[in-house]
């Protein structure tokens, strides 16, 4: 009990932190490490060049625009027949890239099938292969049924016939 009472009779209490120390606490518990920072740095200086390079670019497209302009005016009964064949060369090429691709995928879809492969859409593929079939044995039936029909109207309207 002596140890229990020892002092000043008070018990000894965690120094009270003071409002700034927290928030200190924690920056510093999420504060990056070297190697963080230095990337980060690298970051803003190539954001910067790159920023700098971005104005430079404009301002030069701008003035080459103002001395131009009159050369472009100028010349440009030369300068928009020959951009439209340019683009119709150039679109005509694209088109016909885009639709050999497509006969070249087709054709390999194609290949795949017949070999038994079973390429992506094969199966609705033979489902409706089988339901236009399903679908003309219905109609030759029916046709057959209805001439059928037709041929006993036509003895009935012509008995000699």
């Amino acid at each position: 009990m002596a140890d229990r009472h020892s002092g000043s009779g008070q018990t000894q209490r965690p120094p009270r932190p003071t409002p700034g120390s927290a928030f200190l606490r924690r920056l510093h518990d999420h504060a990056p490490n070297s190697t963080q920072f230095i990337g980060f740095l690298a970051l803003i200086v190539s954001g910067c060049i790159l920023l700098f390079l971005t104005g430079l670019t404009i301002t030069a497209t701008v003035i080459g625009l103002i001395f131009f302009t009159p050369l472009i005016l100028i010349s440009s009964p030369i300068w928009v027949p020959a951009g439209t064949v340019l683009f119709l060369a150039a679109a005509g090429f694209l088109s016909m890239c885009g639709f050999g691709l497509a006969v070249l995928a087709g054709l390999s879809w194609i290949y795949k099938y017949f070999r038994g492969w079973n390429p992506p859409g094969s199966g609705r593929f033979d489902y409706a292969r089988s339901r236009i079939a399903d679908t003309a044995s219905h109609v030759k039936d029916y046709a057959r049924e209805y001439g059928g029909y037709l041929q006993s109207k036509v003895k009935d309207a012509a008995p000699g016939a």
